[in-house]
Parts: C-alpha cells; sequence; structure tokens
C-alpha cells in the first residue's frame, strides 16, 4: 500500500501514478514552465535557465513528459511536497495543489495576484489557465482557452417564458411544496420527517402529489455556487428532461421558479442511490451479483441513450444512479449535461470543469468535454459495483478507488480480496470480465477507451451468465 502523502513527503517519493496525475494537468497547457520559473535555490537564485527549458522542451518530441522530468530532477533536492503545492498554488495551479494535498486547499480559497518571481533568463508567458479546486470530492476549475469556443447549453430560452404545457411538467407554486414537504422539515424520512439527503446543488425532500410519492430537490446557492450558476444548472436540468426521455433517466415531475429558491420535482426512488445501497444504508440488505450487473446494464442502457442523443453527462457517478421500487436504475442530475448544438459528439473545451474528482478522466480536469469521460467515470462506477467500497475515503489507503486497481494490475492486491464478499452468488467469470471491463473504461488515453454501445455489449453479456438466484 502507498503511503499517504503530507507536506513532509519528498517530491522523489511520489509514485508514479501521482507523477502522472501531475503532468496531466502540466503538460497539455505547458504550465510546467510557470512551475520550472518559481524554483529557486536556497540562495534564491532561479534554479533553471533558458537551457534547462530548452532541455525540458526537447522531451515533448521524444514522447517523454517534461513535468515528470522535471519532478524528477527537483525531487533530487530533496524538496518537498509542500514546497511543490505552496509553488503551485502561488502560480494558482490549484487543481493539481488538491491533488496532493486536498485539505490545503478549498474551491472558496481566493489566490491573490502575485508579483510572481520571474527567471531573468527564462522568459515566460503570462499564465493561461485559472484553477480552481477540490472542494470535498467537487471538482471546480476554470480555464481561460482560447482555441475552441464552449458548447451551447441546451438552456436557449429560459424557463419563466415557458408555461407547464411548454415543458409538459407541472409548474408548481413554492408554497404548495413548502406544504407537502412539512415546510422543508429537515428530519430524516428514516425518523418520519421528510428530508432525503443532499444532492447536487440542494436539499431533497419527500412529499406527496396526487396521491403519489415525490422528491422535491430545493437548490440553494452556497459558498462555491452563486445565484447565477444555480439558476443556469435549474434551467439545463429542466430543458434536458423535457428533452430526453428514458426507462433508464429520472422522471421529471415539476419545477418550481416563483419563490427565492427554485425547486425540482421527480417521481420519488423508493431504494435511494447506488451508492447508499452498496453501502447498505440504514441496514438495507446487500445487493446480489446478478443484482448489481442489472443495475450496471440498465445504467449503460441509460448512458448510450444520452450518447446517441449528443448529450454528455459530465458527472455519472453512483449517487447519480437512483433506484425505483424494482431497483430499476435511474441516472439523475443533468444540470451539469451538454449538448451539441451541431448534433455531434467531438471533444471540444470548456470554460469551467466541473464534475465529482472522485470519478473525473484527465481530459475532463483539463477542460475537454467528451462522451469518452462519462465513460471512464462509468469504469469507477463499475469498480464500486464490484467491491461495494465508496469512490473515495480519506482513512483509506489509496483513496480514490481508481487507484486501487493499479494495486491489481501490480499485485499489492488480488481480485478476490478486491471483491464485496456480501454478495454471495457472485462467480469468478463475470467479476473478472467486469473488473478487465472496468480497466478498459479507465484508461488513461480516451482514444483507448470503449464506445458506450460495445460497453452495453459486454455487460449484457456478463449478465447472461450471471445467476439467477
Amino acid at each position: 500500500m502507498n503511503k499517504p502523502i503530507t507536506s513532509e513527503t519528498f517530491v522523489r517519493h511520489l509514485n508514479h501514478g501521482t507523477m502522472r496525475k501531475l503532468s496531466d494537468f502540466l503538460d497539455p497547457q505547458d504550465s510546467w514552465k510557470q512551475l520550472l520559473a518559481d524554483i529557486h535555490k536556497p540562495t534564491g537564485e532561479p534554479r533553471y535557465s533558458q537551457l534547462h527549458l530548452r532541455r525540458f522542451e526537447g522531451l515533448v518530441a521524444m514522447g517523454k513528459s517534461p513535468t515528470m522530468e522535471l519532478l524528477h530532477d527537483w525531487g533530487t533536492t530533496n524538496c518537498t511536497v509542500g514546497e511543490l503545492v505552496e509553488i503551485l498554488v502561488r502560480n494558482q495551479l490549484l487543481a493539481p495543489a488538491a491533488l496532493l494535498l486536498p485539505d490545503r486547499i478549498t474551491v472558496n480559497e481566493v489566490v491573490p495576484e502575485l508579483n510572481l518571481k520571474q527567471n531573468p533568463v527564462v522568459q515566460l508567458p503570462p499564465p493561461r489557465v485559472e484553477e480552481t479546486a477540490v472542494l470535498g470530492n467537487q471538482v471546480t476549475v476554470a480555464l481561460g482557452r482560447t482555441e475552441e469556443s464552449p458548447l451551447p447549453d441546451s438552456t436557449t430560452k429560459p424557463v419563466e417564458e415557458e408555461g407547464p404545457e411548454e415543458t409538459g411538467f407541472h409548474k408548481f407554486l413554492f408554497h404548495e411544496l413548502m406544504k407537502v414537504t412539512g415546510n422543508f422539515d429537515e428530519c430524516p424520512v428514516s425518523e418520519g420527517g421528510h428530508r432525503l439527503g443532499e444532492g447536487g446543488f440542494g436539499v431533497v425532500y419527500k412529499g406527496c402529489f396526487n396521491g403519489r410519492p415525490i422528491a422535491v430537490k430545493k437548490l440553494s446557492s452556497m459558498d462555491d455556487i452563486p445565484p447565477h450558476e444555480l439558476k443556469i444548472q435549474f434551467h439545463q436540468e429542466i430543458q434536458t428532461l423535457k428533452t430526453l426521455k428514458h426507462e433508464n433517466l429520472v422522471e421529471m415531475v415539476g419545477f418550481s421558479s416563483d419563490g427565492d429558491q427554485p425547486c425540482l420535482v421527480y417521481a420519488y426512488m423508493s431504494n435511494g442511490s447506488l451508492l447508499d445501497r452498496l453501502a447498505c444504508l440504514g441496514g438495507s440488505a446487500p445487493l446480489s451479483w446478478r443484482r448489481r450487473c442489472l443495475i450496471a446494464t440498465g445504467t449503460a442502457r441509460g448512458l448510450e441513450y444520452l450518447h446517441l442523443n449528443h448529450h454528455i453527462h459530465r458527472d455519472i457517478k453512483s449517487g447519480n444512479i437512483l433506484l425505483d421500487d424494482a431497483f430499476v436504475p435511474k441516472i439523475s442530475d443533468f444540470g451539469l449535461t451538454r449538448a451539441s448544438a451541431r448534433r455531434s459528439l467531438s471533444t471540444v473545451m470548456t470554460e469551467k470543469i466541473v464534475g465529482t474528482a472522485a470519478y473525473m478522466a484527465p481530459e475532463a480536469l483539463r477542460g475537454e468535454i467528451t462522451p469518452k469521460s462519462d465513460i471512464f467515470s462509468y469504469g469507477v462506477v463499475l469498480l464500486e459495483v464490484l467491491s461495494g467500497l465508496p469512490p473515495v475515503d480519506d482513512n483509506r489507503d489509496p483513496q480514490f478507488l481508481m487507484e486501487m486497481k493499479d494495486e491489481i494490475e501490480d499485485e499489492e492486491m488480488t481480485l478476490e480480496e478486491f471483491v464485496d464478499k456480501r454478495m454471495g452468488d457472485w462467480d469468478q467469470l463475470g467479476v473478472e470480465k467486469t473488473f478487465e471491463l472496468a480497466k478498459r473504461c479507465l484508461l488513461e488515453r480516451k482514444s483507448r477507451r470503449p464506445e458506450i454501445k460495445e460497453v452495453l455489449d459486454q455487460l449484457e453479456d456478463i449478465l447472461s451468465t450471471a445467476s439467477m438466484g
């Protein structure tokens, strides 16, 4: 097992996987040059000159990572992770800083404009990348991009201009939702109250409408999410679910926009999220292997439908896979979904990176919007299905579940040790096939990951052999 990273950890002791992730942040935009220019000797003199810069630039043509070579070279001086993070923060490279010391970086942290120490020999362009950082598992990174325009959101027409007949959804009054949720009662449902839990951008409450149980998400502004951003997520969710309907997508009932806090209303999912069921939250029974295969396959069908209809979800995770009374999976939370006006799924750049850190593909952290990032996130979900473990655990080493895949490949852990023993009906061949599929989904290079159709075909093959018990 890898030792946890602290401020005192020597940079030269970082493992290859961590170095590779740092290079994924710093190589594409030549951000490593900012790091190089801000590394100084104990005397205060710059450690690297123009000659060093050209040498590191030459590594790119050789297919090598200048970031990794720079860190290996600097690491020989016994520099520490704390020193590296200090430089990254000083240069507003907060996402890679948060990768190393997540507790030190928050999305609310304001990095003042700094007069960076300039190497008198190395003349570097001003920083092209502005990055915010990690708050828990949630990542929001703002990137300055000039190469391509971001995809338009689906929200081309404000919801307020549409009546319920135009959206196809019921338009609730805010006071109506207050009434059916017991004035947004904060007591948990498990204790006889109305609160179901906290989702993206708000708290979810249970209610009843026309004799039917509903889930009401009351959106609320937080320090890291300004009101205008919340409004965008609200409109985006409505427009997406107005357009897209599928058995494996959550069903929207209506919305409310007349109060101070907008609300979204969905059909109630009695079995909660896949994340909670894998954790057996509330004493629920462990999911069987066949049940997990059914859920994984249904989720892939929903994702295939999204991709065939030119939508990229951007936040696929077990917490966004809800289960109805028959455990049919429903993909939820479409506030981050992006659709192409040209009806294509070509990769484009975005000004904001949003998603959940424990599920995010390397290219997603660089600001790319591509369906292959959904595939990567789905690969993490498959690891959760196999292991029953949460995607990230601060008290676990490694903290991120996706890194445990590397430990199995490096034979530091066996697949049998990784598998959730609470599902008594699992079969070795099915588990091995699922793990191999997860590995392919989690490949660093997006071009090597499978398309969703191939993922679905393989899952249906695995499901056909799963026990009927």
